[in-house]
């Protein structure tokens, strides 16, 4: 006998199978949530790559549930395959995990180990995903229907329990916690690796008191074999036999008129499936391209909290949390008074044009966050700025051009990177510098696609000229960079944080990235000058500085230039972006579980499961396509996914014009009304012969042909 929770009906059993649950959707959304920045600060691939292999994963982990569900169905049991599969996942991010450390290895062993973890994750979460909640529901007795329908949403509540914080703590682990000298990824791929373990352990914990159901056959198989005998037996007789009203028809022959009508009524909904997808591409979308949004904003809610890019991803599960019961105990009753037929595909399709918002707003924001990033110089051209540090105005000219048509003021912060011409890929170009009427001309070599500064200082021997190669690029964790150009006759060394830069006289240090914070009190040191007190001032998100070490009054000074502006757009402005797609997900994604759920025949109920988690993987491939194929501009991109949601809505929208909705279990009454009719027609036939047979022993003739 079945084990109960003491004075409930629902099996002990189900604690081992909720904690199980929880503990594996921790695993898997902890490692999501670094995952993208892993590829772009670790790995070293570019944001495209980075996105592409992002959705090439989450996709495959929605292509092999079908594989999961086929040999659970059809040779091991739900329990053996979450074991073994657990197992295989495990092994996933052990190898994951081992593929983040510096010290394994080379960086092509890092990029192989990582992938073979992510196939091995991919098979194993995706293997047991069609398992673990059906095998919860098999422990409930048919009669105790109410108390497993609350099951499910207990095992819901764990999935976004789970999720939420493991978007929390993951990015923590990722970036407070330092090993090897940078973000310790092993940690955080190590530690959802840890609760997978403890997944696997409090499942077999529970082994003796699971109700176990053995195989009984793939209905997706014979699905698939029912329409490819149809297809084929149409093929070979359409010559020879009259037409079927359905083409599914054709499968009469050898396959009961109950599976092909209930396989009729599950080809209705797949149909309705085919502009899914485009959802979930925009959707799959907060993980990648809107957790690198987020690395370019200002991540600091005043002084004493700052969250992490990855974070913001915690904020659709908590915000599903907040909007189910919202929406099911207001939002849907208001709408039903005042009369307003709402059906669930209805539902889906506003549920897609919140998602196509939420794109809307989000390419609103990339707008405002761009202005901010240099971008490089395109083929044949070089950027420069001029640090004019010579005591007075000066006046420039390069090869006769004059880029800088007003005079660059002494100690001015550049305000932007002039353009220069190239002939070629590289060039020599003569710069004639003008101060107080005086003339000094200097040469330097430049390349195309490169930033440069210009120091412009004197000495004794006049105006001197010192051309450095510049980093413009904004760093992958957002962090601020620094260097520092010393005019003392003496080397100066100065310690920001825990970075140390040794600056020679009249020599620009190398970039170095700190973390963002207020440096009011510097320590740097050299022979002669006293410079204890350095005043760097805020060195925020994204920015990147130029330090002049002067000489004030026998101290050492710091004058500040901002060669790249700081991250000046609040990542709160992500807020109303993650508001709309969530929204969007209660009424696109719960509506689509509860529609396929409600519109299938009891037994096929898998096959739509399946054909349901297909639309998530296939909308995966979409953003792989369009992150490596299109090469648009970050906002461009968010505008076309939007109005390719707004079009596939109103495909959708006219699709679901002609969709009947149909109540399966009609389909029940049917078929058991004909059994019934059958059963009724023997017995009537056996009553007849009987009569027969006792006429024919009174009057010795036979009543049969």
């Amino acid at each position: 006998m079945t084990k109960k929770i003491c004075g409930t009906n629902y099996p002990t059993s189900i604690c081992f199978i909720v904690v199980n649950e929880f503990c594996e959707r921790f695993s898997y959304y902890g490692m999501k949530a670094v995952l993208t920045l892993y590829f772009v600060s670790y790995l070293h691939w570019d944001s495209d790559l980075s996105t592409a292999v992002y959705h090439a994963f989450s996709g495959l982990c929605y292509f092999t549930p079908i594989l999961g569900a086929i040999i659970a169905d059809s040779w091991l049991g739900k329990f053996k395959t979450i074991v073994y599969l657990s197992v295989v996942y495990v092994i996933g991010h052990v190898v994951k995990s081992v593929g983040a450390i510096p010290t394994v290895g080379s960086s092509e062993v890092h990029i192989a180990l990582s992938m073979v973890g992510l196939i091995l994750i991919a098979f194993g979460t995706g293997g047991i995903k069609p398992c673990v909640a059906a095998f919860g529901g098999d422990q409930f007795d048919e009669e105790h229907g109410k108390e497993r329908q609350k099951f499910f949403s207990i095992f819901y509540m764990s999935i976004n329990a789970g999720s939420l914080l493991s978007t929390v703590i993951t990015p923590i682990l990722r970036s407070d916690v330092q090993c090897f000298g940078s973000d310790c990824y092993a940690l955080a791929f190590g530690v959802p690796a840890a609760l997978m373990v403890v997944a696997l352990v409090v499942f077999i914990a529970g082994s003796g008191m699971y109700k176990r159901n053995p195989p009984q056959g793939n209905i997706l198989l014979e699905v698939c074999n029912c329409i490819g005998f149809a297809i084929k037996n149409r093929w070979r007789r359409s010559k020879y036999d009259s037409k079927r009203e359905h083409w599914l028809d054709w499968a009469e022959d050898k396959y009961s008129k109950r599976l092909i009508q209930e396989t009729k009524m599950v080809l209705r909904v797949l149909v309705l499936y085919i502009p899914l997808p485009m959802f979930w591409a925009l959707f799959d979308q907060q993980g990648s391209r809107w957790t690198l949004q987020a690395r370019r904003m200002n991540m600091a809610f005043g002084d004493a909290f700052i969250i992490k890019p990855d974070q913001m991803q915690m904020l659709n599960a908590l915000l599903i949390l907040l909007f189910v019961p919202i929406f099911d105990l207001v939002i849907y009753p208001l709408i039903g008074l005042c009369r307003i037929n709402i059906t669930p595909l209805r539902k889906m399709a506003v549920g897609m044009i919140f998602a196509a918002l939420a794109f809307g707003a989000a390419t609103l924001v990339e707008v405002q966050v761009v202005e901010t990033v240099v971008n490089p110089a395109p083929a044949g051209e070089s950027l420069l700025q001029v640090f004019n540090l010579a005591g007075g105005n000066v006046s420039l000219k390069t090869n006769g051009s004059n880029p800088f048509p007003e005079p660059i003021q002494y100690l001015q912060d550049p305000p932007k990177y002039e353009t220069l011409q190239l002939k070629g890929s590289s060039q020599t170009l003569k710069i004639d510098v003008t101060l107080n009427g005086e003339t000094t001309v200097c040469s330097h070599t430049f390349d195309q696609h490169e930033a440069y500064s210009l120091l412009l200082y004197k000495d004794t021997t006049g105006v001197q000229c010192k051309l450095v190669l510049d980093h413009i690029e904004k760093m992958d964790n957002g962090n601020p960079l620094l260097r520092f150009f010393n005019t003392q006759s003496e080397a100066i060394n100065i310690t920001v944080g825990e970075m140390s830069f040794h600056v020679p006289p009249d020599s620009m240090s190398t970039n170095k990235s700190v973390d963002r914070a207020e440096y009011r009190h510097v320590t740097c040191s050299d022979l002669s000058k006293t410079c204890s007190d350095l005043d760097l001032g805020l060195l925020d998100f994204g920015a990147s500085y130029t330090f002049i070490l002067m000489e004030d009054t026998g101290k050492v000074v710091a004058q500040k230039m901002e060669d790249v502006k700081a991250n000046d757009v609040h990542i709160g402005w992500q807020i109303p972006q993650y508001i709309l797609i969530t929204v969007g997900e209660v009424m696109f994604s719960i509506t689509g579980l509860e529609f396929s759920y409600s519109q299938a025949p009891a037994n096929m109920k898998s096959v739509l499961q399946a054909g349901w988690l297909l639309t998530v993987a296939f909308g995966n491939v979409i953003v792989l396509i369009v992150a490596e194929g299109a090469g648009l501009e970050q906002w461009k991109e968010f505008l076309l996914f939007a109005g390719l949601l707004l079009g596939v809505c109103i495909i959708f929208s006219f699709m679901a014009c002609f969709y009947t909705y149909v109540d399966p279990d009609q389909l029940d009454k049917t078929f058991l009304q004909g059994s019934q009719k059958e059963e009724e027609d023997d017995v009537d036939e056996l009553k007849k012969r009987s009569k027969d047979m006792q006429l024919e022993e009174k009057t010795g003739k036979s009543t049969r042909l």
